[in-house]
């Protein structure tokens, strides 16, 4: 059965209606699926498994615990970027010594947590995180697995947004400089190089940038071993797309396939980074239309769901189908889907064709990925809701914020007599 399905006219997640979903739990909600999380996983897991590899789920993509403790429960690793995350990891059940700390900006608190709490690996951004990891282990009498996140200024062709590959973008550090920061890791007692990692950007729909990547990885692979520099593991990252249009992404075994070609006869475990290809189409946005709104030159359909609740549109100009819950017969209209943000920028859909009806419930598919994650309070707007569909059942798995949840860390400072 697919994810998202029509009966009798109204839209099902797996077998539950979105319909009865808002019914309970209100909108805007983000509603997950937890057959289309845990077959993307074994998915990935079973194309990989003819070679030694590690898949580290990015937590940036969707952090909700209840999404990382079933991930956890089916021997993911886990790729972090802050400290939250790492907590977050931990708390779902998931194990420190599966995590990769990635991330151009560590603070010093930051590495300090990772080590105590046992992590796998850091992914290096430079020189100066080197020598600031290597201190905080000298005085934790730690020693701190690393791998160098290699800048291999390859263009991704994805949103310039989203693109971390190039020389103009702040991440990894420069080919040349790896040879000496290699020799450099030599004479540190308290850091052991174990990996080399690359990271491109987000949304690929294209093998190339992948395979010029991975060429990269194992020329610099192939340096180290002629200079006796042993390697555990090379790190090609995430980015895999997803189908949001009309793109056509590789699938995950095809995208599997080209890898394992490139690597086989290496002794070397490949570790991947997969977020948005795990749990991107995995979920979708609920929210209900408030007004319609006619005017001479465009058709406005106003809904409850804003830009503090899905940024993609306004940050990357991005489309996602927007389905309708309920099937009514009549004329179709090409409307603005819009929300009620302050913002001219607070569009979630342009000119889709809709029969429409005030209070009538949409669906914003694919929302899995960098939704929730990337809400905010803009506007003093709460949250949104999280449910996960398992079969028949719905769970919420994060409560809509209340108003009183905006206000709970802000003081009022009491007037002072000069």
């Amino acid at each position: 059965m697919p994810l998202l399905h029509y009966e009798n006219n109204n839209l099902y997640i797996e077998n539950v209606s979105l319909k009865t979903i808002a019914t309970e739990y209100d909108t805007p909600s983000y509603i997950y699926s937890y057959a289309a999380l845990e077959n993307n996983w074994h998915t990935f897991n079973h194309a990989f498994a003819s070679i030694p590899h590690r898949i580290c789920y990015a937590v940036k993509a969707n952090s909700n615990i209840a999404i990382l403790h079933l991930l956890a429960t089916l021997n993911a690793g886990f790729d972090i970027v802050s400290v939250g995350e790492l907590e977050r990891v931990i708390k779902a059940g998931g194990n420190p010594n599966k995590i990769i700390f990635s991330g151009v900006g560590k603070k010093q608190t930051e590495i300090e947590r990772a080590i105590q709490a046992g992590i796998y690996c850091f992914n290096i951004e430079s020189e100066g995180e080197l020598d600031r990891i290597n201190d905080i282990a000298k005085q934790l009498n730690k020693t701190v697995q690393i791998a160098f996140r290699i800048n291999p200024n390859i263009n991704a062709q994805t949103h310039s947004h989203i693109s971390t590959g190039t020389k103009d973008n702040k991440f990894g550090i420069d080919i040349d400089e790896v040879v000496p920061l290699a020799h450099k890791v030599t004479t540190l007692s308290s850091i052991k190089l174990i990996g080399i990692a690359a990271h491109i950007g987000s949304q690929i729909t294209d093998m190339g940038p992948f395979l010029k990547t991975i060429d990269c990885l194992l020329n610099i692979y192939q340096q180290l071993s002629h200079l006796n520099i042993k390697l555990k593991h090379i790190d090609i990252g995430g980015g895999l797309g997803i189908t949001y249009h009309n793109e056509k992404p590789p699938a995950i075994t095809e995208y599997a396939d080209a890898l394992k070609e490139k690597i086989s006869g290496y002794p070397i475990e490949i570790i991947l980074e997969p977020g948005r290809a795990i749990v991107g189409n995995a979920g979708v946005l609920l929210t209900r239309v408030e007004y319609l709104k006619h005017t001479q030159h465009k058709n406005f359909a106003i809904v409850d769901a804003g830009m503090n609740d899905i940024i993609r549109p306004a940050l990357y100009d991005a489309w996602q189908n927007i389905l309708p819950v309920e099937l009514h017969r009549g004329d179709k209209k090409h409307y603005e889907i819009a929300g009620p943000i302050c913002e001219s920028a607070d569009v979630i859909g342009k000119n889709r064709e809709l029969v429409l009806q005030v209070g009538d419930l949409l669906a914003v598919d694919s929302a899995g990925a960098y939704g929730f994650s990337m809400s905010s309070n803009y506007n003093s707007r709460c949250r949104a809701a999280e449910i996960l569909v398992h079969g028949d059942e719905a769970h919420l798995i994060r409560k809509r914020e209340t108003i009183t949840d905006l206000f709970a860390l802000e003081r009022v400072l009491q007037s002072v007599t000069p």
